[in-house]
């Protein structure tokens, strides 16, 4: 579909107004890593955010967090103090989901579960006004099917952020199958303002990033369980022999061991391949509680202060 050359965006302040809505007030469902990373670019770039979650303690874990991290930001000279204080004085903390009704754009980043994101979305569509972009932070489930929980397809999208959100420069942005040209180039202007570098990316289970992340994470924890090599010779691998950053076991622990298993389950189910079945070992760390990172313990230990 063609760019229409009669929707020009313009910005007016700290909003972005396009041929679709003015952006001006963004919701965020789900206070976790990512929903408070993605609270953080859009109260920092301007845009008053209504970040959402059940559990008020982790709201304002989370608030506190945000806070923190633009205090790491001020002293690397990326923010001023006050830019840092104006950020976290746009950021409410909601538990009931229906204050987000004032919201242009809600950004879900909850669990990666279909039906947990289906129930949000319906109650969103039911609660929004019309014209309201529903994006979601979704790292492999379906566009198109979550947009077919809605009455509004057009106006569904995914935003997928990557981890640690404030740091990271991509954001894959993710056509369903009724996604509007409008929409598309709303959420793309909006992830130009918030610094990042938007990619286009059609519907399909696992997009491009977790599509080809996943399998190689996977590999790597079977060559542990297969006895190959221990995880720590298996990163080392990776970054001394192919200049990774990060091997794919210690990436893994970051992302989160439970997810990565969800990940895989979906890539599975949706391409119908048995390739991406999770690894018989991730599977029992995660019975374990061994989430990685979050948990204390995953494939390396981390304490406590970590």
């Amino acid at each position: 579909m063609e760019r229409s050359e009669s929707q020009p965006e313009t910005r007016i302040g700290n909003r972005l107004e396009t041929g679709v809505l003015r952006v001006q007030t963004v919701g965020v469902v789900g206070a976790g890593t990512m929903g408070s990373g993605i609270a953080h670019v859009f109260a920092r770039a301007g845009f008053s955010v209504l970040l959402s979650d059940v559990d008020q303690s982790l709201l304002e874990r989370s608030h506190t967090s945000i806070r923190l991290n633009l205090a790491r930001e001020v002293k690397k000279g990326k923010v001023t103090a006050e830019e840092a204080d104006g950020a976290a004085s746009r950021i409410d903390l909601v538990v009931d989901l229906d204050r987000l009704r004032p919201a242009q754009l809600v950004v879900e980043a909850a669990s990666e579960r279909f039906e947990v994101k289906r129930q949000i979305f319906q109650r969103l569509d039911a609660l929004l006004a019309p014209e309201a972009i529903l994006a979601t932070n979704t790292s492999s489930i379906s566009i198109t099917r979550l947009a077919g929980q809605t009455g509004r397809p057009d106006r569904v999208i995914g935003m997928h952020f990557f981890n640690p959100v404030p740091v990271m420069a991509l954001v894959e942005v993710i056509r369903g199958l009724q996604t509007s040209q409008p929409t598309f180039d709303a959420v793309e202007a909006l992830a130009r303002q918030l610094g990042k570098t938007p990619v286009e990316v059609n519907d399909a289970p696992g997009f491009v990033s977790n599509r080809v992340l996943m399998p190689l994470i996977n590999e790597a924890a079977y060559t542990v369980m297969e006895g190959v090599a221990s995880a720590e010779a298996v990163d080392q691998v990776f970054q001394l022999g192919m200049a990774h950053p990060m091997g794919p076991l210690a990436l893994a622990d970051f992302i989160g061991l439970d997810v990565c298993v969800d990940i895989l389950r979906v890539l599975q189910e949706g391409h119908g391949d048995p390739k991406y079945r999770p690894c018989p070992l991730l599977v029992r760390m995660v019975d374990a509680g061994w989430l990685g990172r979050k948990s204390g313990r995953g494939f390396y230990p981390y304490p406590a202060s970590q």
